[in-house]
């Protein structure tokens, strides 16, 4: 027997103060996107009162001041697990977009995990940063997720998506908020669990912000310690260590530095 269509839901009061919110602090659609971190077509669905994650819906409310439970109340009907446009979230939500490589879950299970961060300090001279980020499978927009902890700059960790292109040998860590992107191109995961590559970022100099780029490298690892990680100088006993991964990614051309 036919499956009978699923109960129409009115969402009118709680779409009522979502858009207020919106108006009154001159929120787009695509601006709530970015700062609720979910993709425009996700905002889109939940605008036209669309099922919609409780997550989706509570991010929503964190960005707009509105008081979650008292929406969620509005809203109504439950979380729905299946929610997402085909496109974005592929097959039973193991495809990953085709503009991120449409990579299969299985086909990139092995880059999931925690990875020793290193990279230059950018304003003391000769220290390293290390530094954790995690890499996990997100199911609801399916892709790679990476997340970075345990900095010693904490407040500008970022948070964003793997992008595998299918036929190259390098891959993308891309994090974007309110306009702001910051680029890591890496080699694929090595039989050592190892990453290698360019960081594209700003840096904080004094009052103001410079563009900046560096040698950075990923190894996997199962556990840090919270001695491993911080502002690595050169009488740091994990220094002498660290330092030939960053040096090798340059000499054996992972990473090439042009100046003029």
């Amino acid at each position: 027997m036919p499956k009978p269509a699923p109960k129409s839901i009115d969402r009118a009061a709680a779409l009522l103060m979502i858009r207020t919110a919106m108006v009154e602090k001159k929120m787009t659609q695509a601006a709530l996107a970015d700062a609720s971190d979910c993709h425009e077509k996700t905002i889109q669905n939940l605008m036209r009162g669309k099922a919609v994650r409780d997550q989706t819906l509570f991010d929503v409310c964190m960005v707009l001041g509105l008081d979650f439970d008292a929406v969620k109340a509005a809203w109504g009907g439950g979380e729905d697990a299946s929610v997402g446009p085909m496109d974005l979230r592929g097959e039973g939500g193991a495809v990953a977009p085709v503009y991120m490589g449409a990579y299969t879950r299985a086909a990139v299970d092995h880059y999931i995990g925690s990875y020793l961060t290193l990279r230059p300090a950018f304003t003391v001279p000769g220290a390293l940063v290390a530094y954790r980020t995690e890499v996990v499978w997100d199911p609801e927009w399916p892709s790679l997720l990476f997340e970075e902890r345990d900095r010693p700059d904490g407040a500008y960790a970022h948070r964003g998506r793997l992008y595998v292109p299918a036929s190259a040998s390098f891959i993308h860590l891309v994090s974007l908020t309110k306009g702001a992107m910051r680029m890591i191109v890496l080699s694929q995961l090595d039989q050592f669990g190892i990453m290698r590559g360019l960081i594209t970022t700003l840096n904080k100099h004094r009052a103001s912000l410079t563009p900046v780029a560096a040698p950075i490298v990923y190894v996997k690892r199962d556990s840090l310690a919270a001695g491993d990680l911080g502002e690595i100088g050169p009488l740091h006993p994990r220094h002498g260590e660290y330092r030939p991964l960053i040096d090798e990614a340059m000499a054996q051309g992972y990473v090439r530095l042009v100046g003029l």
